[in-house]
């Protein structure tokens, strides 16, 4: 069995009001066997894709390598911007050293509520992938329930949305699709995806992503 715990503490800027929430960063990253094109922050992967998105998005004219510049940008961003990243999962045993959620077992979590206890300027948390098991709604699901809290589904516009109710103040939760290239294959079955697709051969899977997180960012 392997023992994977997360290699970065939360980004919390001062007076963030949106709140990223994913998994745990691949292996590699936990073990400091980053390729040359990983950035060694919260979504460096060189094959993920919040970064790009964000760098299209914004014209960030981010690097892409192993660097202390690669870093400092994208926390600048971040901070410009009142964002915030905090992974659910503080570690987990896996049997094989891959990346994949459904992998993960005894998961330790971290503690959102108190999260969003101490930080109340946070109105808006975005998970970075769904329901599926160990996917980031469907923990933040899992430690809800155990601290005997709701999280109340509203009617999607475009992507699935909840809100919860912290002592008297309203949080609303997005689902957004995983930046995980290993959810292409998902994004291609989807329905709207392959209506966009017919009309238009050039669509990919990056624009689907890149017209969803649009209107969460900017």
């Amino acid at each position: 069995m392997i023992h994977h715990r997360h290699p970065y503490p939360p980004y919390l800027p001062e007076g963030l009001t949106r709140l990223i929430i994913g998994t745990i960063p691949p292996p590699r990253f936990s073990l400091g066997r980053l390729f040359d094109e990983d950035v060694d922050f919260c979504y460096g992967s060189k094959y993920g894709l919040l970064w790009p998105i964000l760098d299209r998005v914004f014209e960030l004219g981010l690097h892409y390598e192993n660097s202390a510049e690669a870093i400092k940008q994208r926390k600048h961003f971040l901070s410009k911007h009142k964002i915030g990243i905090c992974d659910i999962v503080e570690s987990c045993e896996r049997e094989k050293l891959d990346a994949s959620d459904i992998g993960m077992q005894q998961i330790e979590m971290r503690d959102l509520v108190s999260l969003l206890r101490e930080h109340k300027s946070i109105v808006t948390l975005l998970l970075m992938g769904g329901n599926s098991m160990n996917g980031p709604e469907y923990l933040l699901k899992k430690q809800l329930k155990l601290k005997g809290i709701s999280l109340i589904p509203e009617d999607p516009v475009s992507v699935k949305s909840h809100r919860l109710e912290l002592e008297g103040r309203e949080v609303r939760v997005y689902t957004l699709i995983s930046p995980s290239s290993a959810a292409n294959r998902s994004v291609g079955n989807l329905a709207e995806y392959k209506t966009m697709k017919s009309e238009n051969d050039h669509y990919t899977v990056f624009d689907y992503r890149l017209q969803q997180y649009k209107k969460f960012f900017l």
